[in-house]
């Protein structure tokens, strides 16, 4: 026979993994919207515009990284200027399918203003997405075309760092002193 008492309740899984906090999750699908969700990783971004569904989640759009170097991105993939693209490229896929409204959803990332999430969500506002934000959030023109890594380069010309800091510039044929420059061209392919 069971003993009477204290009952355990074991919870949800995906909150004890930290991968999902429900409480704003509900708050976000409560708007109607489509939800900007941007994750960003140590060498890859990841953009999707996602429609809630009772049966589960619907992607309508995403695009990531890899895609951003098929179509000729020399700097790194996960990088603010990166990520500005990234959102001008989820804008562009949503125009496509017809999504003019949506709300950001960065997860379990802590915002910190002018960080690469709100990068990617300063693409998507150029794009013409509309996602309600806060100006302050938002970085500078000088960080989304990258000045500030461009800087921090030329301050190393000339010393071993150099190559070791922008290898992965240097092997893709790019002087990451040309960044700024090279930012404004992927800005045209994408168009």
């Amino acid at each position: 026979m069971m003993g009477s008492g204290a009952h355990y309740r074991v919870g949800l899984r995906r909150i004890r993994e930290g991968k999902t906090r429900y409480w704003k999750r509900i708050a976000l699908i409560k708007s109607g919207k489509p939800r900007l969700v941007v994750r960003v990783f140590n060498n890859s971004i990841i953009v999707q515009l996602v429609e809630f569904s009772p049966t589960g989640d619907r992607i309508i759009a995403q695009t990531n990284s890899r895609e951003l170097i098929k179509m000729g991105w020399k700097g790194h993939p996960a990088n603010t200027p990166a990520g500005y693209l990234l959102g001008l490229l989820i804008a562009k896929k949503a125009k496509e399918k017809g999504v003019k409204k949506a709300v950001l959803d960065i997860g379990s990332h802590t915002p910190v203003h002018g960080s690469t999430v709100f990068a990617v969500l300063k693409g998507a506002l150029d794009g013409g997405l509309d996602v309600p934000h806060s100006e302050e959030a938002l970085p500078s023109e000088e960080r989304i075309l990258g000045k500030h890594i461009a800087e921090y380069a030329a301050s190393l010309q000339g010393s071993e760092r150099y190559e070791k800091q922008f290898s992965s510039y240097l092997k893709r044929g790019l002087k990451p002193e040309d960044l700024p420059k090279h930012v404004e061209e992927m800005k045209k392919v994408i168009g």
